[in-house]
């Protein structure tokens, strides 16, 4: 004669109940995650041949961020790592404090850049990564607000950053992604119209950021 094991009932339903809510859980991460996986797939593994970019496209597995070695700090000093800015698209230069008019003219375009974008303006942040400790000039510093004026390690950001044969990477304006993955490098003395572009073209197929 069978009888029934109210115990082994009651073991067997929470067993289900639990892998249906496994189930559950990694279904909401999958619809989360997908939008990322989509991006990633799309422009680092996928090149269609008629994908036309002005900027260079950069592998970041071969050029990731260094964070620790690049030691990126405030004006004062307290420490500011560029994830801080994951989940925007970073345009980003460097140089010494003494901003001659090669460095203002690569701020302003910048600043320029951020703005021809319109309403998508929002998804863009501007980075000055600074190379070396000298106080940098108040009148540069009020004429760019809005770009994040950081300091970094220079020797760190010279082995990071690639640059044109015979080039340096002051010269260059460099795009990083979302996912905080540097990902494009314009050429020296970029034509803004093209830069504006790729970086349109860039915030509409991008569903991050």
């Amino acid at each position: 004669m069978q009888t029934n094991n109210p115990e082994a009932t009651q073991d067997s339903s929470n067993k289900q109940a639990q892998n249906t809510g496994r189930w559950k859980l990694l279904a909401v991460v999958a619809v989360c995650a997908f939008p990322i996986i989509a991006s990633y797939f799309t422009y680092y593994i996928i090149k269609p041949t008629g994908r036309n970019n002005y900027g260079a496209l950069i592998d970041p597995r071969l050029h990731p961020i260094p964070e620790a070695q690049l030691h990126v700090t405030q004006l004062d000093g307290e420490a500011a790592p560029l994830a801080q800015f994951k989940g925007k698209w970073v345009m980003l230069q460097t140089g010494p404090s003494d901003c001659q008019a090669a460095c203002k003219k690569l701020l302003f375009e910048m600043q320029q850049l951020r703005l021809m974008q319109g309403k998508e303006r929002e998804r863009i942040e501007r980075v000055w990564l600074v190379t070396d400790a000298q106080p940098l000039d108040t009148l540069v510093m009020r004429e760019f607000d809005g770009t994040s004026m950081l300091r970094v390690n220079g020797d760190a950001l010279k082995a990071w950053l690639p640059v044109e044969p015979g080039g340096q990477a002051a010269d260059h304006l460099y795009l990083i992604d979302p996912l905080g993955n540097l990902m494009m490098r314009f050429p020296k003395d970029a034509d803004p119209s093209k830069v504006k572009k790729d970086i349109a073209k860039l915030l509409k197929a991008s569903a991050i950021g």
